[in-house]
């Protein structure tokens, strides 16, 4: 086996910061959560189909490339401190959420089949301050970002 120094490895390899496991309280996963949604504010991220009428094992499983839980999924930072996929289930688990705080994040049914990278930013903000979220919530983030 050769071995190389870092700076060699990246010059025929993307080398990605070496993140120890680490422990985030509740509120720094969904703060990182939210910088890393608004870091792309003007994309458009799939939501989840219906997720209110699958039944919870199904809805556990349910996962789409390029969701708000996919950008969650795709940080380092936050797969080091645990999250293990990027399904709807584990982010109830590893964010602390409850079904209906999700759902107002990424169900379809609020923001048909994309939502702004911005918009879920702001909503998963309001999980954070306590605030419900819904109709009125949404409309905030709407207009007022």
């Amino acid at each position: 086996m050769k071995h190389h120094t870092r700076e060699q490895l990246q010059v025929f390899a993307q080398v990605e910061p070496d993140y120890r496991p680490q422990a985030l309280s509740r509120q720094e996963r969904l703060a990182r959560w939210a910088e890393l949604l608004d870091q792309s504010h003007n994309r458009h991220l799939a939501t989840l189909y219906e997720t209110e009428h699958q039944p919870t094992a199904l809805r556990n499983t349910l996962r789409s490339d390029g969701s708000p839980i996919s950008v969650a999924f795709d940080d380092p930072m936050l797969r080091a401190a645990g999250m293990k996929d990027d399904t709807y289930g584990e982010a109830l688990r590893f964010f602390g959420l409850r079904h209906w705080q999700l759902h107002d994040v990424i169900c379809y049914c609020h923001f048909g089949a994309t939502v702004n990278a911005e918009t879920a930013a702001t909503l998963v903000r309001s999980i954070m301050s306590g605030e419900r979220s819904g109709l009125m919530a949404r409309l905030r983030a709407l207009f007022f970002g």
